[in-house]
């Protein structure tokens, strides 16, 4: 099994798409300077962050801070918020009855952006 701490933080693809001195930054050098807009994301993020409010309402399972791997693809990281919902063609879950289809869910801050870093992001 390879380290997965060698792995490429999902986190990163956006940061690289945005700016790869922001990037080189933050993932190269751990040069991580805190300020209004970072702080700001960190506090909405505090909720999305938190796997023990993962809930489920009928059809629906929330689960948060959810930690995810590719071994395939070298990547990891941990999604705000992964919807489940009940569906045929999905597939099933340990500990979970039926098959469920999963949704992720990335809270940002602000508007959506013109370019593609975010949807990069999630896709991943």
């Amino acid at each position: 099994m390879p380290d997965e701490s060698d792995y490429l933080l999902i986190s990163g693809i956006q940061h690289f798409t945005f700016c790869r001195r922001q990037w080189a930054l933050i993932h190269i050098e751990s040069a991580w300077k805190e300020n209004y807009f970072t702080a700001s994301g960190a506090l909405v993020h505090t909720r999305a962050h938190n796997a023990s409010l993962s809930e489920k309402r009928g059809d629906l399972i929330v689960a948060r801070a959810m930690p995810v791997v590719s071994h395939t693809l070298g990547i990891r990281g941990v999604c705000d918020v992964i919807e489940f919902r009940r569906d045929s063609g999905g597939v099933a879950l340990f500990g979970r009855e039926g098959l469920w289809i999963p949704f992720p869910v990335e809270y940002k801050r602000g508007r959506p952006k013109t370019h593609d870093a975010d949807r990069l992001q999630l896709c991943a």
